[in-house]
This record gives C-alpha cells, sequence and structure tokens, in this order.
C-alpha cells in the first residue's frame, strides 16, 4: 500500500482562489475533494458494463493483438476506473496507478485490493514519473492529458518508462470543438435545472443550497484543472514530436456526448437517488444507442474534430 500523505479535506473559497494561479495545487484540491463520490459521480464500476467500456476505448485505438503485457502503468489514475477495468479484461498482469491527488490513489488501491487485483501505487506527476526507464509494457490514461501543464515533458516521461516497443494509449480527451458545444450544454442543464427547482412543486428535486454552493466551487476548480483541449492532428504532432512512433489519434461521441453531458448535469443537480434505475437505464442505453450512431454511421461523413473525445496510441521505438 502506498506510504503517501493522507488526502486533504474539502477545498474552502480562499483555496478555490489560490488554486486559479497554481495548476498543480487545483488538480490536488479539486481530485482529492472528488475521490470520495468520484464513482458515484461518473457512474463508474468494476463490472462487466465499465470493463467492457474501457476495454472497448482501448481497442479502438490500438487492438489487442499484444494482450497480456506484463507490467501496466496508469497515469491520473483518479480511483483506478481505466487500469483496474482493463486487467480486469486481460491488459496485463501486474499494474501501477499514479495521481497527483493522494486520495485518487488511495482509492485506486483500495479498489484494487477489493478486486484481487496485483497493483501498487504512487503519488505522482505525470512530468517527473518516478519510475525507471524501461519498466513498463503499456502506459495507459483516461481524461487526463488535458490536465497535465507541460505535455511535452509528459509525452518524454511516458516514453522513457516504456520498454522499447511498448505502447501508450489515452482515452477520453477532449476536442476543441466538442468542449465548446459539450460545456454549452452543461450550463444551460444547469442553469435550467436550479432555476425550475425553486418553483414550490418541484421543491422536492432541489439540493440543498449550501450542496448547490460546494458543487459551484468544485466546478470553478474543475474549469482550472481543465487546462487543455486539443485538435486532433495537433495531438498527434505532439507524441511525434516526443519521439513517439506510429502516433494516431482517433476520435469518438458526437451525438452520444450531446446527451451524455446534460444528463450528467442534471444527475449533479438533483439530490442523489432521485431518479433511480429507470433514469439510469434510460441514460446508459441511450448514450449506447448514440456511440453506435457515430461510430457506424456519422464517424463516415462528421469530421474527427468534431467529435468530443479523442483517443491517442503510439509506440517507443
Amino acid at each position: 500500500m502506498s506510504t503517501d500523505p493522507a488526502p486533504r479535506p474539502h477545498a474552502t473559497a480562499e483555496e478555490v482562489e489560490a488554486a486559479r494561479h497554481d495548476r498543480k495545487l487545483a488538480n490536488v484540491l479539486y481530485h482529492d475533494w472528488e475521490a470520495g463520490s468520484y464513482d458515484d459521480k461518473w457512474s463508474i464500476s468494476y463490472d462487466e458494463r465499465c470493463i467492457t467500456y474501457a476495454a472497448d476505448r482501448f481497442r479502438y485505438a490500438a487492438g489487442d493483438r499484444d494482450w497480456p503485457y506484463e507490467r501496466a502503468l496508469e497515469l491520473g489514475s483518479g480511483t483506478g476506473f481505466f487500469l483496474l477495468n482493463l486487467m480486469q479484461a486481460g491488459l496485463a498482469k501486474r499494474g501501477s496507478v499514479t495521481d497527483l491527488s493522494p486520495g485518487m490513489v488511495q482509492a485506486a488501491l483500495r479498489n484494487a485490493e477489493h478486486l484481487g487485483l496485483d497493483v501498487d501505487g504512487r503519488v505522482a506527476d505525470a512530468e517527473k514519473i518516478p519510475y525507471d526507464d524501461d519498466t513498463f509494457d503499456v502506459v495507459v490514461g483516461h481524461a487526463v492529458l488535458h490536465h497535465i501543464p507541460d505535455l511535452d515533458t509528459a509525452f518524454r516521461e511516458i516514453l522513457r518508462v516504456l520498454k522499447p516497443g511498448g505502447r501508450f494509449v489515452f482515452a477520453g480527451e477532449p476536442t476543441k470543438i466538442g468542449d465548446r458545444y459539450a460545456r454549452a450544454l452543461g450550463r444551460l442543464t444547469w442553469k435550467a435545472t436550479t432555476r425550475l427547482t425553486k418553483l414550490p412543486a418541484l421543491s422536492s428535486w432541489r439540493r440543498p443550497q449550501a450542496e448547490l454552493d460546494e458543487s459551484s466551487r468544485a466546478a470553478a476548480l474543475e474549469a482550472v484543472v481543465d487546462i487543455h483541449v486539443f485538435d486532433p492532428a495537433e495531438l498527434e504532432r505532439l507524441a511525434r514530436t516526443a519521439g513517439a512512433a506510429d502516433a494516431r489519434v482517433v476520435t469518438e461521441e458526437f451525438t452520444a456526448a450531446m446527451l451524455g453531458w446534460p444528463v450528467r448535469t442534471f444527475e449533479a443537480a438533483v439530490p442523489p437517488g432521485k431518479l433511480g434505475m429507470r433514469w439510469a437505464m434510460f441514460a446508459f442505453h441511450g448514450w449506447l444507442k448514440l456511440s453506435w450512431l457515430d461510430q457506424r454511421v456519422l464517424s463516415r461523413v462528421v469530421p474527427r474534430a468534431w467529435f468530443y473525445n479523442a483517443l491517442i496510441t503510439g509506440t517507443k521505438q
């Protein structure tokens, strides 16, 4: 188990203000804040649903010809969603999780222990990965690159810790165009929900004001920690400049993102447990159907830069 420092408590308004001028402090504050509720917030699980989701993302970017890898590293692991589910799908025999947030590393290690997976963890900066050269067969991450200030250094570090011929796969990175429409839909949903639930007839659907204020502070931190959005071609060039071979970006979620962002925002704005299983099934199956439409039909006619999620893979020469 990790012996790194304990996670911080929820950030105060003063800490949020200070974090506006320190990206890495913002990342620690935000992700420590979210560690205890992160899996619920993003509907993360470690069962067949998310195992399939994680494995499909990896296969979409890079295939599964080289499975199983001997040793895998996840950068910005959060609670372990991507690596732990990939390991359950057969990606790797041993894993290592890293994150700037002590709270997230502890959560990931608890999840790994519960699942019986061979995983170690360290609090670590992706710009200075605390492992030796040529250590890992594969490096993965989900929704992490857009949090890293110096991506040139991070990609060089990723290639340094990979063994020759090793592969990296990063998924869940926002595109420039996708981020614009997703955030706009999220803001509209939040405003509509918080205003409508002020009506007496809908008061049971309104979260206490203190919780809404806390969510607003978390959203303010989230805006600080989300540093980059990507053009697919520029992301490919970034990886190649760092020395990656065969760097390639694919994208996904166009109409699926237009459903997913309002759904997640609405869920965050109403009391926990209010929506129930029927809502969860509607949201999940709706996302699946639109993802199918995006991948099988719209990807043939819509430019890849218009899709919300970018996935990048490459190898060490």
